[in-house]
């Protein structure tokens, strides 16, 4: 029996798209999507969504999902994950994968493909990256990209061109570094994921406005497997009509 959990945090609040979470043009909430392709990943025994609107909770129910309440207070995803896994009182060694409440397509591969570097690694935490897609920008702030040690560790993330070619081969090719971008999915130990939300935040992390710099300012690990992902998460209207869009391309064939 698999001891990894994914955990999605879904607030109803949403600066750039309020709502978004039930926004149903498809027929189906999208916080639904989420949970759907969450569970076609084989390394997961479960899946449950963290939420603080008892609208959300009621609708996952409705869809037969699996949702816990948790404090409106958090100030980021992995803050409100911790306190889901308290409330399903999850052991400390047990995988808690940190799936984003707006990214409906999702390829359950790359759940796979973290859980199994989790279990793997001994890192405290493990990540994904991918090379860029064609139509992707390197320069492209909202972009994160990530630097890898030689033994597969996260030596650095920013949403600053990293590696940055200043001489000799360009960006991407065979002689030089190559140019990752982070997937922001996680995999934690429950124990980890405690101890984590209890660290102070860090000025690189404030610089970058990127959480898991705190992990890697107080000196813990983050292992990096390298999957391709092509997938786009739902920031704005504009994204989930394209999205809308595709699943109704997918559904006419």
């Amino acid at each position: 029996m698999s001891d990894a959990i994914a955990i999605i945090p879904a607030r109803l609040g949403s600066t750039r798209f309020p709502r978004k979470v039930l926004a149903s043009r498809t027929g189906k909430p999208l916080i639904r999507h989420v949970w759907e392709r969450a569970r076609g990943a084989r390394s997961l025994a479960r899946v449950v969504i963290a939420t603080d609107d008892a609208e959300v909770l009621e609708a996952v129910r409705a869809f037969g999902g699996e949702a816990v309440m948790t404090s409106p207070s958090h100030p980021n995803g992995s803050s409100r994950l911790a306190e889901a896994a308290s409330i399903l009182r999850l052991p400390d060694d047990a995988l808690v994968v940190n799936v984003q409440g707006d990214e409906p397509e999702m390829d359950p591969a790359v759940i796979d493909a973290a859980v199994a570097l989790a279990r793997s690694s001994g890192a405290e935490v493990a990540t994904v990256a991918s090379p860029l897609a064609p139509h992707e920008s390197f320069d492209n702030p909202n972009i994160v990209k990530v630097v890898l040690r030689a033994d597969g560790m996260a030596l650095y993330f920013s949403r600053a061109m990293i590696p940055f070619p200043r001489q000799g081969g360009a960006a991407g090719t065979p002689e030089a570094a190559p140019v990752l971008k982070h997937v922001g999915l996680y995999v934690y130990r429950a124990g980890f994921l405690a101890r984590y939300v209890t660290l102070a935040p860090t000025p690189l992390e404030r610089t970058e406005m990127l959480e898991q710099l705190r992990v890697l300012e107080h000196g813990h690990r983050i292992a990096v497997v390298v999957h391709p992902c092509d997938m786009v998460g739902v920031d704005t209207p504009e994204q989930y009509e394209a999205f809308v869009a595709r699943e109704a391309a997918r559904s006419a064939r």
